[in-house]
């Protein structure tokens, strides 16, 4: 069984890219890492980080059991190493297949995406200029795709290596 890793700024895509894939592929699990991290008010810290591995860990592990799944996509903003390298290390020990991207843009892009974006209530301008600052940090990823100009459709080729 494969699992997609989706990383990157807030906004990027991530989810909307997972969820494309997920529904082109029956009997793939979506995951999304920020459910496993849901503290009111939120909460982003070493412990609450760690719970949420947890818990994407318990839900990768329980969806590898299901003879309904055949494949998996996480997206979560994983901005910390250890973050990384502990997921990654638990799904390893799972014996699934990684394919990992994190997904990338200009900041005129982000902006636009971000604007565009009416459901989540995350997109507010304090946010958007901590997505914007974090631009510089996943781009230095081994694991780029620069979404700017790209329809889903694009992305979620890439992301799955078509």
């Amino acid at each position: 069984m494969k699992i997609i890793i989706i990383n990157g700024p807030m906004g990027i895509g991530k989810t909307t890219a997972g969820n494309f894939i997920a529904d082109r592929h029956p009997g793939t699990a979506f995951i999304d890492g920020d459910w496993c991290m849901d503290i009111h008010p939120f909460v982003g810290n070493r412990e609450t980080k760690e719970m949420a591995v947890d818990n994407i860990l318990h839900m990768i592990r329980n969806y590898r059991e299901c003879s309904e799944c055949g494949m998996i996509v996480l997206a979560w903003l994983m901005d910390d190493a250890w973050v990384y390298e502990k997921l990654t290390a638990g799904i390893r020990e799972s014996g699934l297949e990684i394919r990992s991207v994190t997904l990338v843009c200009g900041e005129e892009q982000l902006r636009k995406q971000w604007m565009a974006d009416k459901n989540c209530p995350w997109r507010t301008g304090e946010w958007l200029e901590a997505a914007l600052k974090s631009l510089d940090h996943f781009s230095q990823a081994d694991n780029c795709i620069n979404t700017s100009g790209l329809s889903v459709e694009e992305v979620a080729d890439l992301i799955e290596g078509e």
